[in-house]
């Protein structure tokens, strides 16, 4: 079970606290509950149902505030696949973009591609267009391995 490490909860501490809010045992365990389902791409209502189990008092609104106030602090993303749906992710800092993600069209399973494949484009962009880059987001849509071979 991932865990928060103790840097990591003191920095979303303070970063609450600049804002005016405090980590809350409800707070906690959505977080929690984001870090060990990271790679799920979960909707808030998907989310709602997992926290419901540790925090069966915790209700959907609180868990809607509490993800655009983690979305507002950088913690998470949004990561819109054309579903209709809003999914989160975390953020590492240490990633300078969002990763790729391959969106399967048949059965909606959600791939996340490692590394980043746009390198190369982006300097190209940069020295073209001398234009400062701070993010990107790419999805290909296409039918999975686990698909084909059925």
């Amino acid at each position: 079970m991932a865990k928060l490490s103790s840097e990591e909860i003191e920095k979303l501490k303070s970063n609450l606290k600049e804002k005016g809010y405090k980590l809350t045992p409800q707070r906690r365990a959505i977080v929690d509950i984001i870090i060990r389902n990271e790679g799920s791409h979960l909707t808030t209502e998907e989310l709602y149902d997992l926290v419901k189990k540790e925090c069966p008092e915790i209700g959907l609104a609180t868990v809607y505030r509490t993800v655009q106030l983690l979305e507002e602090l950088g913690v998470i993303c949004k990561l819109d696949l054309n579903d209709g749906c809003n999914r989160y992710e975390l953020v590492h800092e240490e990633e300078n973009h969002q990763h790729h993600h391959l969106v399967c069209t048949n059965c909606g399973k959600v791939i996340e591609v490692e590394g980043d494949l746009l390198e190369v484009l982006e300097n190209e962009i940069v020295e073209k267009y001398n234009f400062k880059i701070t993010n990107h987001s790419v999805k290909f849509y296409g039918i999975c391995d686990d698909c084909i071979k059925k």
